[in-house]
């Protein structure tokens, strides 16, 4: 699963490369529950299901052949989860005859008194009728996934306007069983056949293959799609709507992608490198895709980002781009999901988490995949770029180096579900495989697949299955990774022994807890050129005394940038500008851009950054600019040539956008005319940031190209119109501003929350203020556990200050709430 959050808010932005705060380790960890692997009484064999739609009470009307053995001990009872149902019947059937079977229901589990004792490995077949009411459901998603009701009707009465009429399905962690009675946990896994009559104008979806369609005379189909292979619960999908398919093949074996009719056309723009990705995955685990065919499909209002489901994964809309939407894609937010949710389909799918305290085996690989796609189809600076930015995402948070990757102790299974579980788990991949090499690395993902394949794995499967392929005892690595919390956090220091000709590199762990054992490569530079030494660092402080003839250029600690640290790299800045110069790595320059950002008037810093917008990396040159201190005259003075140099051969249109809003820092009035003629630009990024830019130089001119440009604004643009409105419109400009707001998805509300604050402090207006004040209550609570809540304290506490007396209780209400939540 992609998590909707983690994606959205881009964790409110990226992370300075050299953060020092060092994790604390509260006694609150401990006291947790242990949440103990799921037992197994009995085991799941094939669930047959035949399901209808009352899109009018929004209710499946089910009936369910499931087909079970005891796993270790004789029984004659049989547990299953069935969420807010009305249970019909339940019937054994033996040889066709049917027995009425006793049982208990609470509304959460159904206990049900089978006709004899079974014997493990003896199968039995129950048959249930059932009406599931995912909308009456009492449940709470978590910030991962924000709803856990399992079945999801959209627009059913089709009262929304230009909105499709859809169900789907979201299963993880535990809501399949909120549309059919099963035991849902990830260590069962079954075969499954769903039989669904929807309204023949619809089309299908659903794990496995197509077996059979029929036509109704009451104006339905029923589509029968099986899947022969066995796979956890919580993978089973169904999807109905009006999508139209783009169909291609890789190995013989269907690739599908449904879509929205209108953006049906963009079908290969949006998901085109999927063959490719299933040969690469495939050469590269050495086990080829499992399932027989791969559809993905895009759906409205969806509850998180994307879900892996076995062969037939779901995407958000976020997805779905037409031709000028596409021109501003990016990897991160678009291309790495897909990557990421095929991954799946080996690493949670074929092989699945035995429980949810080992989800690092499912979302961790799957978070180490879009670096190495990236890696494989970009090249190298790309996948480096990508899990540096991962990395530094978890580093940002002190609260998550707290907990332990694989963690037996929490307070809700939807925790699991975080940075820690996604970007440090992948960081960790990425270390084992720099530390094992890369044919033996995978050789051991090849291992681990095919041992546990369409079965279960942990974290000790992983380490049991990487020992026997390298040899070595990897406990040392699993134990502080794996089974243990936080990371190093690191001074280094540098002196040359004239006398011995040594150089001396001193590396002091300062986090609390243990110490961190790190192998690492340390390379030094003289006359141009690396000499590499392989070091372990086991002690709290330690000294490496090195070969070198003279003082080196540079010396470049962990030099592969693999290793997953803060660290404060106390060398002089004279050699980040030669790391920068000469160093191979994306990261050694990254390193040395935020270096520069640190010296914002140091003459030298400011020419590095000068010089990195021009960098061959477009992710370089974004955050060179993002480094410049424009609002200092001088800074401003020396870059704006360099800028307008720059924009004028840019080709990303991210980046010509940050460049053009960079020029709107800057404010010169000469720069109109660039922003008037970036205004007729196809990207709504590029048109987006001109409107901005405009606003600066001419506030009046840009108004009114704002209301020009309102019918059929997307994306960027909407947000640009909306920040023009915030400093210079009126209160009829209010009801754009709002509806864009409340249409935006995370990362498009928080881009839009200076917008709103502006109107809201700017107008004396009563309905503006309540309304602007409800939204940004529920935003800070809704957001809080990614850092929202502070910043829009401190919104809401500029708003009360611009306002009149009788108006500030509106604000202090809001205020006092956010509070009491957090």
């Amino acid at each position: 699963m992609t998590n909707a959050l983690l994606l959205g808010l881009g964790l409110l932005g990226a992370a300075p490369a050299f953060a020092q705060n060092a994790p604390t380790r509260p006694d609150s960890v401990a006291t947790l529950p242990y949440r103990a692997s799921r037992t197994k009484t009995n085991d799941l064999v094939h669930t047959k299901l035949d399901v209808r739609f009352d899109y009018a009470k929004r209710q499946l009307l089910g009936k369910e052949w499931i087909t079970l053995q005891p796993h270790g001990y004789p029984t004659d009872s049989l547990r299953l989860d069935a969420k807010g149902m009305d249970i019909k019947s339940v019937t054994m059937l033996d040889k066709d005859v049917a027995k009425t079977l006793t049982f208990g229901y609470d509304g959460e589990q159904l206990n049900i008194k089978l006709d004899k004792t079974y014997a493990p490995g003896q199968a039995y077949t129950v048959y249930l009728e059932y009406v599931a009411k995912p909308d009456e459901l009492k449940v709470k998603g978590s910030a991962a996934i924000t709803d856990a009701k399992g079945l999801y009707f959209i627009n059913p009465d089709s009262s929304v306007a230009g909105k499709p009429r859809q169900i789907w399905t979201q299963g993880e962690t535990e809501a399949s069983s909120a549309w059919f009675p099963t035991i849902d946990s990830p260590n069962q896994k079954t075969t499954q056949e769903i039989a669904m009559t929807v309204p023949a104008r619809y089309v299908t979806l659903s794990n496995g293959r197509l077996d059979t369609q029929k036509n109704n005379a009451d104006g339905t189909r029923t589509d029968t799609w099986k899947m022969e292979l066995p796979h956890s619960p919580y993978l089973f999908m169904m999807a109905v709507g009006d999508f139209k398919i783009t169909k291609e093949t890789w190995r013989g074996k269907e690739v599908n992608y449904y879509l929205e009719p209108k953006y049906a056309p963009f079908a290969k723009q949006i998901f085109g490198n999927t063959p490719e990705m299933l040969e690469f995955f495939s050469t590269k685990l050495g086990v080829e895709y499992p399932w027989n065919k791969y559809s993905q499909i895009v759906v409205r209002d969806y509850v998180s980002g994307a879900m892996e489901n076995t062969s037939a994964t779901l995407h958000g809309e976020f997805l779905q781009k037409d031709a000028r939407e596409a021109l501003d894609a990016e990897y991160d937010r678009g291309e790495s999901v897909i990557a990421h949710e095929l991954f799946h389909q080996w690493f949670g799918d074929y092989v699945t988490a035995e429980s949810w305290s080992n989800l690092t085996v499912n979302e961790s690989f799957a978070d180490f995949s879009e670096a190495l796609w990236a890696e494989h189809k970009y090249g190298q600076e790309a996948g480096d770029a990508h899990a540096y930015q991962n990395m530094r995402n978890y580093l940002r948070s002190p609260r998550d180096a707290q907990k332990n990757l694989v963690r037996f102790h929490y307070a809700d299974k939807e925790d699991m579900f975080d940075l820690v579980s996604y970007q440090k788990g992948g960081q960790i991949l990425n270390m084992l495989r720099n530390y094992l090499g890369e044919e033996v690395f995978f050789k051991g993902l090849q291992k681990y697949l095919t041992d546990n394949k369409f079965n279960n794995g942990e974290a000790h499967q992983l380490r049991l299955a990487m020992e026997a392929v390298s040899g070595q005892d990897l406990n040392w690595f699993f134990n502080q990774w794996y089974f243990g919390a936080g990371h190093p956090v690191v001074t280094i220091d540098y002196n040359y022994d004239q006398l011995n000709k040594q150089q001396l590199v001193t590396i002091k762990q300062t986090q609390p807890g243990q110490v961190f054992e790190l192998p690492m490569a340390i390379d030094v530079y003289q006359n141009g050129k690396p000499v590499r030494h392989r070091v372990t660092m086991t002690q709290a402080t330690q000294t490496f005394r090195l070969p070198a003839a003279s003082k080196p250029e540079l010396v470049n600690v962990d030099a592969d940038k693999v290793l997953l640290w803060q660290k404060k790299d106390n060398k002089p800045f004279s050699e980040f500008a030669y790391q920068y110069r000469t160093a191979p790595r994306y990261v050694d320059r990254r390193e040395a851009v935020a270096a520069a950002a640190q010296l914002p008037t140091d003459a030298a810093a400011r020419q590095l950054l000068l010089t990195a917008l021009s960098d061959k990396s477009e992710l370089m040159r974004r955050a060179a600019l993002s480094s410049l201190k424009l609002d200092d005259k001088s800074v401003a003075k020396s870059a704006s040539l360099v800028i307008r140099k720059q924009l004028a051969q840019e080709k990303n249109n991210n980046n010509r956008a940050a460049l053009l809003q960079a020029l709107a820092v800057i404010n010169d009035k000469k720069d109109e005319k660039t922003f008037v003629k970036a205004l007729n630009s196809q990207s709504y990024a590029v048109q987006g940031a001109a409107l901005e830019g405009l606003a600066a130089v001419q506030p009046k001119q840009a108004l009114a190209r704002a209301k020009a440009l309102e019918p059929g604004a997307k994306g960027d643009i909407s947000a640009a119109i909306a920040n023009v409105y915030a400093t210079a419109g009126d209160a009829s400009t209010w009801p754009y501003v709002r509806d864009q707001f409340d249409a935006a998805g995370p990362q498009g509300k928080f881009q839009m929350l200076e917008s709103l604050v502006g109107l809201m402090a700017r107008l004396d207006d009563a309905t503006v203020l309540r309304e602007g004040v409800d939204r940004l209550q529920k935003t800070a609570i809704q957001y809080k556990q990614y850092g929202a809540a502070q910043p829009i304290l401190g919104m809401l506490e500029k708003v009360k200050q611009s306002k009149p007396a009788d108006q500030q209780a509106t604000v202090q209400a809001a205020e006092d709430a956010i509070k009491a939540a957090l």
